[in-house]
């Protein structure tokens, strides 16, 4: 299958190739594309470790980047024969950069059955309408990874930690998102981080853990800051949005992109309640992704009715546009308009 996935449908894609090539079942060609490299970051490098011995790399291992390359380049090295191997393997990387990329199709057409081919295009994707992405999705495996959707984030996560032999509690997940945001690259780096300073044994990890090795504080975050809002905590709200807006490095369109996200929620369980008034977990899932923060959505849903949630978003939209300079004659800090934004929403 080849086609622009959710993420059940590409992990259980992705999951099957990595599957087939620890046995040791490769494909011809592999075409590697979209905007989230890390799933095709994870099959390429699998490749490269499982396809060939030790001993057999010097001879049989061609890794290349695109800028550096032409098709004629790399249909030479693909056409050339293992020597003292079973197979050889070439692994374009970044080809979105060649120039000619398409007329690869020519060497798809009649590849050589002792090479793997692996194309891996970063923040790109091939034209599904041309011979290469066509010829690679019949005779090999096409996989495009696309950035997952915001509500995605906590499943992935937490097969990711499953995986790790690990359990992320939710709010934990919550704070690491709010880092890392839907990057799923630095969330594996910033798991990674943390699991070398967590005592041996660890099979948990809570936000307390998030807080000590990813340098962000729970107390004073937007996760809090959303959590305060959805129950109309004026005081505690403020204070914490007066704290965020003092850190070295906060930055009024992160924050503002969160809470346009976080209202932009409600909004769609304001709709699916109005269609539905009393949906099953599946269809809250859907719209809000996390279980675990149902209870808080409900809560907020009914302190923001329709009308004043579509008036805060107007008024982020409103903050998005300052706080990225577009008012000339505005004199007033990050931090401030943060906090006169806070302000606002609780008077909505």
């Amino acid at each position: 299958m080849a086609k622009s996935a959710g993420y059940t449908e590409l992990d259980r894609q992705v999951r099957g190739i990595l599957e087939d090539v620890r046995r040791g079942d490769f494909k011809p060609v592999y075409l590697l594309m979209g905007d989230e490299p890390y799933f095709t970051d994870r099959i390429c490098d699998e490749i490269i470790a499982r396809s060939l011995q030790e001993w057999e790399r010097d001879f049989n291992e061609t890794i290349c980047y695109g800028a550096d390359v032409d098709a004629d380049w790399v249909i030479t090295a693909a056409r050339r024969f293992p020597m003292m191997a079973d197979r050889q393997l070439v692994v374009v990387k970044e080809a979105q950069a060649m120039k000619d990329l398409e007329q690869l199709a020519l060497y798809c057409e009649k590849p050589l059955d002792s090479t793997i081919l692996v194309l891996l295009l970063r923040g790109a994707s091939a034209d599904k309408r041309k011979a290469l992405y066509k010829s690679a999705l019949k005779i090999g495996a096409v996989v495009e990874s696309m950035q997952l959707r915001d509500y995605e984030v906590p499943r992935w996560m937490a097969d990711y930690y499953k995986e790790l032999g690990l359990s992320i509690d939710p709010d934990a997940a919550a704070l690491l998102t709010e880092s890392a945001g839907t990057d799923l690259s630095k969330i594996v780096l910033e798991t990674e981080k943390m699991r070398k300073n967590l005592p041996e044994g660890t099979t948990r990890i809570t936000a307390t853990d998030v807080e000590r090795n990813v340098g962000i504080s729970r107390a004073y975050s937007v996760f809090e800051l959303t959590r305060e809002l959805s129950s109309r905590n004026a005081k505690r709200a403020l204070q914490i949005a007066a704290r965020i807006g003092e850190a070295p490095r906060f930055a009024m369109p992160m924050a503002v992109s969160a809470l346009f996200l976080y209202f932009y929620r409600i909004l769609k369980y304001e709709a699916l309640l109005r269609s539905n008034p009393n949906p099953d977990p599946a269809e809250k899932a859907r719209i809000l992704g996390n279980p675990y923060f149902f209870r808080e959505y409900e809560q907020a849903a009914a302190n923001y009715p329709l009308p004043r949630t579509m008036a805060i978003i107007a008024l982020l939209n409103e903050y998005d546009y300052r706080g990225k300079g577009g008012d000339a004659t505005d004199s007033s800090t990050p931090g401030q308009l943060l906090t006169e934004l806070v302000a606002k929403i609780l008077n909505c």
